[in-house]
């Protein structure tokens, strides 16, 4: 069978600050909602704009991260992979479907001057020693 891939890149920003809960293990998990947003022209060639929400999910280390440096309205670039989960719903019987991103990686696109991206850009890397160029508009080619 041929390899496949499962990756999701967005940058957007945060619709509302961010829920951390620990499984009863310990395991800290993050929670939060990001807005991408896309500017199109209609059939009347008129300029629409169109908000597609994504639901994020970080497990350990960047659980923390995103608890203790994202905010609504942060701008995030993510990376990750899209899983669906299912379930039983217990009032009514049906089964329910979810699909999120689970974030691998991230990178803090606001400013510098809360000290906020390079403590996250080092964090979500994985580097100790030298933190990841930081993201900006002109660098994403659409």
């Amino acid at each position: 069978m041929a390899k496949s891939v499962n990756k999701v890149i967005l940058v957007g920003n945060v619709g509302q600050d961010p829920e951390v809960k620990y499984t009863p293990s310990g395991v800290p998990v993050a929670r939060v909602s990001l807005a991408t947003n896309e500017r199109f022209k209609d059939g009347n060639d008129q300029w629409q704009d169109r908000t597609e929400w994504h639901s994020i999910v970080a497990w350990q280390r960047l659980a923390e991260i995103v608890g203790e440096y994202v905010r609504k309205g942060t701008k995030l670039y993510i990376e990750g992979k899209l899983q669906t989960t299912s379930w039983q719903d217990r009032q009514s019987g049906e089964k329910k479907y979810r699909t999120e991103i689970v974030a691998r990686d991230l990178v803090l696109l606001g400013s510098r001057e809360n000290g906020q991206n390079a403590a996250a850009q080092a964090a979500g890397h994985g580097s100790d020693t030298e933190p990841a160029p930081a993201v900006v508009d002109d660098d994403i080619p659409f």
